[in-house]
């Protein structure tokens, strides 16, 4: 084994046996709830918990007796401290209390306890074992279970499903109150998190992944607090100006964050996996593009023979392809080019430059057709557009190939020139 390798299993083993985990709980105006809160969670770290841990409580700008109470158990409970802020938000929250720690692994969860602590374990373990750099808690994965109202269900699985769509979002669920993080690792993140609110969760979950970094699913059971008082039409609202602000800090390089350690690629462990890897790759993203394409050029074509009825040809192309443009460049991610860089915010750049090719290359095909004859029928522009599209398509395939999502494992000439 070499030496590196030697050293890396080293310390992993070192840091099983003396990892440190502190637990933070942000409250506000939870005077009746954090006693029982503090007392089952004790409870279950003493018994079930095999880690050395601590309980941060950070107090947001409470107006009733939250501070004292909190003081109190803190005498009590020797493992227990509490930080106190004079203004609210939980990003703020646990951007401080996660900023300060000294522990290893630093923890996120609600003081109603709404997610079961069996899930407290297979959170905190990947970190300490070095396999994951961030851990969540999701209500959407397989094998979760949750009790929830219907108005609340469907605006979390909505908007989960429109950061995955938006950004290319790996992780489930954003916004489940059961987190945590390696403490080396976050603090860099946490300088580039802006978010002070209910944001701050799904901004540090796309700065993480943005950064290559790894991002661990853990099923949870889940029971809503029908005390909740989070305004979600508000939070959703100032949600989706996050994931606008975010997109933009990765197209200008803002949402890159120097300094964090960087996973290798992931490998075959058989030179006879690498192999058919090799042969059968252009193989598998020809059929995937293909498809992709396919159910792409279809749904474009629908969207611009209905919006025909109302704009310009032009226009209505525009139109059909921004709709159609976001799902099959994040199936091509999925799906065609899967294990290649697509985190940088030169990548989004690059796609909109392909996108503003294969637009070229349709509008393009009409204005032709447009000047050959004038009068020609919807079908006709239909069926022009479509074999435009097919032309567009397999240039779209080029570049994405060999430009957007070119190899990440392929070595580079300066690491031919040191091997």
């Amino acid at each position: 084994m070499p030496q590196g390798s030697v050293e890396v299993a080293h310390r992993e083993a070192t840091a099983r046996e003396t990892a440190t985990v502190d637990l933070v709980i942000p409250v506000h105006n939870e005077e009746r709830s954090l006693p029982g809160c503090l007392q089952v969670l004790r409870e279950h770290l003493e018994h079930d918990f095999p880690f050395d841990w601590s309980i941060t409580v950070v107090d947001n700008a409470s107006t009733d007796a939250t501070l004292r109470v909190a003081n109190e158990m803190s005498e009590a409970m020797p493992n227990v401290r509490v930080l106190h802020l004079d203004r609210k938000g939980r990003g703020l929250a646990l951007r401080t209390a996660w900023g300060y720690s000294d522990a290893d692994v630093v923890v996120y969860m609600d003081v109603d306890l709404s997610t079961g602590l069996d899930a407290l374990l297979p959170l905190v373990a990947p970190l300490v074992n070095g396999h994951s750099d961030l851990a969540i808690g999701s209500r959407l994965a397989p094998g979760s279970r949750t009790v929830r109202g219907a108005k609340r269900e469907l605006i979390s699985r909505g908007y989960n499903k429109v950061v995955r769509w938006t950004h290319g979002a790996r992780f489930s669920d954003a916004q489940c109150g059961f987190k945590a993080a390696r403490t080396d690792v976050v603090k860099p993140l946490l300088r580039h998190v802006h978010d002070d609110a209910w944001f701050f969760d799904t901004e540090l979950l796309l700065l993480a992944e943005h950064n290559g970094l790894r991002v661990h699913e853990v099923p949870v059971d889940w029971v809503e607090d029908v005390d909740t008082r989070v305004n979600v039409a508000k939070t959703a609202t100032d949600d989706l100006a996050g994931l606008l602000r975010v997109a933009r800090a990765k197209v200008t390089g803002a949402a890159t964050v120097p300094g964090l350690p960087r996973r290798p690629e992931p490998r075959a462990a058989h030179p006879q996996a690498v192999l058919a890897e090799r042969e059968n790759g252009l193989l598998w993203q020809l059929f995937s593009f293909g498809l992709i394409g396919i159910l792409s050029t279809v749904v474009t074509s629908v969207l611009y023979a209905l919006l025909r009825s109302w704009w310009p040809p032009l226009l209505a192309n525009l139109v059909a392809l921004t709709v159609t443009t976001l799902w099959n460049t994040e199936a091509n991610r999925r799906f065609t080019f899967v294990g290649r860089s697509a985190a940088s915010g030169r990548v989004h750049v690059q796609g909109l430059v392909v996108f503003a090719l294969y637009y070229v290359v349709t509008s393009g095909a009409l204005l032709a057709l447009d000047a050959a004859v004038p009068d020609a029928s919807r079908w006709l522009e239909v069926l022009v557009l479509v074999a435009s599209s097919v032309v567009g398509t397999a240039l779209r395939f080029v570049l994405l190939r060999s430009w957007v999502f070119r190899s990440a494992s392929a070595p580079s000439t300066s690491a031919k020139e040191s091997a």
